[in-house]
């Protein structure tokens, strides 16, 4: 082999020696493998939203955790949707970390890879799936219209012209705005009233507080059925108006602008979801936090 020869081998062995150096030091080309690369998945939830997901009082932060300082470790969150994202999280062998952005933050997609999945109650709706991948639901609610005793609204039409607080970039508000839910008609029980003056605020939970404290700006609220029993136990003084108006699909959802691929974990996730209906941990869970299967579609 003549000198020039060699001149020009050494160059090309290096250039690959590098190469490879290189990509052992980039994050894997998929979520899921970065996810378990790193050992966490961070959770978008609601710290408000019992029984679905609230922070536990005076929890102490969980020693010894991957989660970063600024989330929230599993022994600090308490309900449903908690106890099915620490499950998801045990399944894919990582630990769960938690964030609480806005729910118009979450809903509205594109991330920015902030944050990898979102296990808050989601509906499927047509909108969000524009924006965001869904599993299969892991359980379905009534959205229910409760109202403060003696408010004299006895039905759904007795709202007609009133005002009504909801939870904002819920399926509450589109609802009684009248404008397309986006779900099968099949799951519309009851039509929307008309005229309502919907008043949103950061979350459903903000309504019942706002109830609770004596506010004269509306007498009737719209949230998920548990919710409203969550809250009627816990002694406001509401009461639930006409039968359910619509049964909510709830699943994770995963943002579809995320900037690594995160097909393979929508996958992950959805086979995880369907072996937790299968071998009824889901059902197990919905008891503890519901009294009942709420893993079932009425």
């Amino acid at each position: 082999m003549s000198a020039s020869r060699k001149l020009i081998v050494l160059p090309m062995t290096l250039l690959v020696f590098i190469g490879v150096v290189l990509s052992s030091c980039r994050p894997s080309g998929d979520l899921l493998s970065q996810i378990r690369e790193r050992g966490t998945i961070r959770i978008s939830t609601d710290t408000n939203y019992a029984p679905q997901s609230e922070q536990v009082p005076n929890a102490q932060r969980m020693a010894n955790t991957l989660c970063a300082a600024d989330q929230l470790t599993a022994n600090q969150l308490q309900g449903f949707d908690i106890g099915v994202a620490v499950e998801i999280a045990r399944r894919l062998n990582v630990e769960p970390c938690f964030v609480a952005p806005t729910w118009e933050t979450i809903v509205a997609g594109d991330w920015g890879g902030r944050w990898d999945i979102s296990v808050g109650s989601m509906t499927i709706t047509r909108d969000r799936q524009e924006k965001l991948w869904f599993t299969p639901a892991y359980y379905f609610t009534p959205a229910q219209l409760a109202a403060r005793k003696g408010s004299g609204i006895h039905s759904v039409t007795d709202v007609s012209g009133k005002a009504v607080c909801v939870g904002a970039a819920t399926t509450y508000e589109t609802y009684l705005n009248g404008q397309d839910l986006g779900i099968p008609d099949s799951d519309i029980k009851v039509s929307a009233p008309k005229g309502v003056s919907v008043i949103p605020l950061e979350t459903d939970a903000k309504c019942v507080e706002a109830i609770q404290s004596g506010t004269t700006e509306f007498e009737a609220f719209m949230t998920a059925g548990n919710v409203v029993d969550q809250a009627i136990a816990d002694g406001v003084d509401i009461e639930k108006i006409g039968t359910p108006v619509y049964v909510e699909n709830l699943a994770v959802a995963i943002d579809k602008k995320s900037p690594i691929d995160p097909r393979s974990l929508l996958d992950a996730i959805g086979k995880i979801i369907n072996d937790m209906h299968a071998d009824g941990t889901l059902k197990t869970i919905s008891m503890k936090w519901f009294g009942m299967d709420r893993t079932v579609a009425p």
